[in-house]
């Protein structure tokens, strides 16, 4: 079997993945072998029928076990450098040929949709689907909003009116969602406990958003900016690693979701993002890492309902499945698992279509080699990872 990678194929008949043992990632039942036909981007069939099918190409799975696709509910997929000041140094076809390039390496990590939260904008999603960039199915918000003196790498707006008028243009551009950030962070001058954006202008993006049919997502840490961001509208919160009693409330109330980001403070503190730290920092970062962990462990108990997130940047971004294994200090492996698929398709609302391996559903998957609910290290270890299929079309066998 051969490796197929290269961007701008058209897809032609069919394909059939034979001894196929599906993990329903809702039961946690891992099935008998069966048989999977993709048509047109989309599962056809699954059956036990070993019939031929007229102008398919016929992939044997051998008993792997075979998921939906996975999704990244926080990605930067132009963040291709971990040192902001060079990304804003890239002339715009540079940029985009790296993005071409992080956007393809998330796809053979097992990655067949991602929410970018900063950055991307539909032009990207729209080369995905017309095979230009082979890469995941892209949720695009534009570019990060933020106050004057807000978070980095943003679209400075201050004021109801200059914040809506921005959100429009974003929104008419086909933007999924938009994100503000409504606190300060981990690499930001702003101090983490200050607040960023009034209330009334938080107000005025939650209604453009709402008039667009559209969200609003939230940068955010400390309990107070957590419970503030919920109560006013705030539809998912973006780290939100000093949960509170009130804001775990908050979330079941609103219904709102929570997208924690372990793999950043992790990819920083084990060098792997190429990120220097002065001790202080350090410690500062290794505290927010250890709190991210019980908050992340006190909503899961309450019943939030949880996105995977990653929030990786340069050479961060090769260890995107790092964040099963965090996860699973304190959730079960399932839990993980839904967070990565039937979260992760509530949240960018593709449920039924994403997240699923499913007649009707997007013709996105990936098999393994073992059980990621007995060892997670299966998912977090790529190696494990044996086939991927993104839009009814092979991108990597192994």
């Amino acid at each position: 079997m051969a490796v197929r990678t290269d961007p701008g194929q058209i897809r032609t008949g069919s394909v059939v993945l034979r001894n196929a043992r599906i993990l329903d990632v809702e039961s946690g039942e891992l099935g008998a072998p069966r048989t999977v036909v993709a048509r047109d981007g989309r599962i056809a069939e699954i059956s036990e029928s070993t019939r031929t099918v007229q102008d398919a190409v016929e992939i044997d799975l051998g008993g792997l076990t075979v998921l939906p696709g996975l999704i990244d509910a926080h990605a930067h997929v132009t963040q291709a450098s971990g040192d902001f000041n060079e990304i804003l140094s890239w002339t715009p076809s540079y940029h985009a040929a790296r993005t071409a390039r992080v956007m393809h390496g998330m796809l053979l990590r097992g990655f067949t949709l991602v929410r970018d939260m900063g950055g991307a904008d539909t032009g990207l999603s729209r080369a995905v689907e017309e095979r230009l960039v082979t890469g995941p199915r892209l949720k695009a918000g534009g570019p990060i909003f933020a106050p004057t003196g807000g978070h980095v790498l943003a679209k400075v707006c201050d004021g109801e009116v200059e914040l809506r008028r921005a959100l429009r243009a974003e929104f008419r551009d086909g933007a999924d969602h938009a994100k503000l950030t409504l606190s300060g962070g981990v690499v930001s001058k702003m101090r983490l406990e200050a607040l960023g954006f009034s209330d009334a202008e938080v107000v005025a993006a939650v209604d453009e958003a709402r008039l667009a049919h559209r969200y609003i997502a939230a940068h955010v840490y400390t309990a107070e900016a957590v419970s503030r961001a919920l109560r006013l509208g705030v539809r998912t919160i973006e780290h939100g690693n000093l949960l509170d009693d009130e804001c775990i409330e908050l979330f079941l109330a609103k219904g709102a979701f929570y997208v924690p980001t372990l793999a950043t403070y992790w990819a920083i503190l084990s060098g792997a993002s190429g990120h220097g730290l002065d001790p202080a920092k350090k410690a500062a970062v290794e505290d927010i890492f250890e709190r991210g962990l019980e908050s992340l462990a006190k909503a899961a108990a309450a019943g939030v309902r949880i996105g995977y997130g990653t929030d990786l940047h340069g050479a961060g971004l090769d260890h995107q499945l790092e964040e099963f294994r965090l996860r699973a200090r304190v959730q079960a492996p399932l839990e993980v698992l839904r967070s990565a698929t039937l979260v992760g398709a509530e949240i960018v609302g593709e449920s039924g279509r994403a997240g699923v391996v499913a007649e009707g559903g997007y013709a996105d998957l990936i098999a393994v080699d073992g059980d990621p609910l007995a060892d997670i290290g299966v998912l977090a270890d790529g190696r494990s990872l044996r086939f991927i299929l993104t839009d009814g079309d092979p991108v990597r066998i192994a």
